[in-house]
């Protein structure tokens, strides 16, 4: 190890952590280094965390965290305000750095963001993977292209995939420099920006992380596959939050869930797809940035939404009348989490039942999870849309009722979101406005009065969308991006 180089070590929103960190251990073996993280306007000025307020809370625990675990080991995460593209140049060259690392980021804003930081730099700017299992760009069909299809992608993937092995964390971390001398900022806290602690959330950090990872392993993921579509069941990983802030690095994950593929190999190969998911729907943003904007199928760019003020704000508030999408939205508001079942029946709600653009439900999801991340929530909601990547996903519309009854089957999920509903017995909760009155009258429930009645007719909804659907699209060449 010599003195002569000296890293700039960039820690950003998506690398938390100090375990299989690439570029950390990356500029431990070059010599000195200097831990930063920059308070960038863009998520930390008042106005702006306050449209996150609950990811900003994660963000926010994770972020001390970090900068505990460093002081512990050694060193110190200094912190710095101001634009990146600004300040990371100018300390750079202030600390003498003879480079720059940092994780890559797939949104196309933080491409932008990372290309102008390396325009500006003096010295080299060298990106690690780490956010995902290999390079977004990396996996390719036979013909060098991009997949528009996650089975063959997932498969590809699959068959080149290199053994997973995670780096460790480091046991010590060199002081800074002498030489470096920073009056660093002080940690935000909530209230410095104006958002009350909520303590239905996650708490964030890598220790919490890991110990999710822990639990998940221990207990839930050899049922994975029986329990993860039961919203009212503890049968998913709840390490979402902690993948899109990398409290936990998907390599971690990965290899902790692999050493339990011989005693099930259903569930494993289950959770494992779903890891896949992600890194299609990174891959996918990667090669086609405009998909924060405009839908993958362009065949829907001019698709005929409705503007319906009056229901949009009943299924944001939860008051539709269809109990499981009511559930989702206030769990959404509540604790900044919405089960995966859950999430897919309340898309399909809004976009097909309601006719209403999925922009505005990917937007109102995003300002409220905690794991909001751009390229799976995009991703999500343009499938449920039926825009995204599938072969004819517009005909598909679920039935919330139905699915209610197969994936809530007593009812748990409703009862704890939809207190109203708590007495209304389990073969007719996802039903309530075809429930007898007397059953009604002995649960206290009054339709119209504590208890909306449905805002829509099923039927009646989903054979309007799929007609207006149908003689849209049909006057539409059939294109993607």
């Amino acid at each position: 190890m010599t003195s002569e180089r000296r890293t700039l070590v960039w820690f950003r929103g998506k690398d938390l952590r100090l375990t299989d960190h690439a570029p950390l251990r990356d500029a431990l073996r070059e010599g000195e280094v200097v831990p930063l993280f920059v308070l960038d306007p863009y998520f930390f000025a008042p106005a702006r965390a306050r449209e996150l307020p609950h990811r900003m809370q994660f963000l926010l625990e994770s972020l001390a965290g970090l900068h505990e675990e460093v002081a512990r080991l050694g060193s110190q995460l200094l912190l710095a305000e101001g634009k990146s593209v600004d300040v990371v140049p100018a300390l750079a060259e202030r600390f003498r750095a003879t480079r720059v690392v940092a994780q890559r980021w797939t949104e196309p804003f933080g491409r932008e963001r990372d290309r102008r930081v390396a325009a500006a730099l003096r010295v080299p700017f060298e990106l690690f993977d780490g956010e995902t299992l290999v390079g977004p760009e990396k996996v390719r069909n036979g013909s060098g292209q991009p997949f528009s299809v996650f089975t063959p992608f997932a498969r590809a993937l699959r068959r080149d995939l290199p053994e997973v092995q995670p780096l460790p964390a480091p046991k010590r971390l060199p002081p800074l420099p002498a030489d470096v001398r920073l009056q660093s900022a002080a940690l935000p806290t909530l209230s410095s920006l104006g958002i009350a602690h909520n303590p239905r959330l996650q708490g964030g950090g890598e220790r919490a992380a890991r110990q999710r990872l822990k639990d998940f392993v221990k207990a839930v993921a050899a049922q994975y596959d029986a329990h993860r579509d039961r919203m009212d069941l503890p049968g998913t990983s709840r390490l979402s939050a902690d993948l899109k802030f990398g409290t936990l690095c998907v390599r971690t994950v990965w290899s902790a869930v692999s050493e339990l593929e011989r005693d099930a190999p259903s569930a494993i190969n289950t959770y494992t797809n779903e890891l896949l998911w992600r890194e299609f729907t990174h891959a996918t943003l990667w090669d086609r940035p405009h998909l924060l904007e405009r839908p993958f199928r362009a065949d829907f760019d001019g698709f005929p939404w409705t503007e319906d003020e009056a229901g949009w704000q009943a299924w944001v508030e939860g008051k539709t009348g269809y109990p499981v999408v009511d559930a989702a939205a206030r769990q959404l508001l509540a604790e900044g989490f919405v089960h995966n079942r859950a999430r897919m029946i309340a898309a399909s709600f809004l976009t097909k039942h309601q006719l209403i653009h999925y922009r505005r439900g990917e937007a109102h999801y995003m300002k409220y999870l905690t794991d909001g991340d751009w390229a799976q929530n995009n991703a999500g909601w343009q499938w449920s849309a039926g825009c995204g990547t599938d072969a004819q996903p517009y005909f598909r519309v679920f039935n919330p009722t139905l699915q209610g009854e197969k994936f809530d089957p007593n009812g748990d999920y409703v009862r704890r979101w939809v207190p109203e509903l708590a007495g209304v017995p389990a073969k007719l909760i996802h039903r309530p406005a075809e429930a007898p009155s007397k059953a009604l009258t002995a649960a206290g429930v009054e339709l119209g009065k504590t208890y909306p009645t449905p805002i829509v007719d099923h039927a009646l909804a989903r054979d309007r969308f799929l007609k207006v659907a149908d003689s849209y699209l049909k006057a539409q060449p059939a294109r993607t991006r």
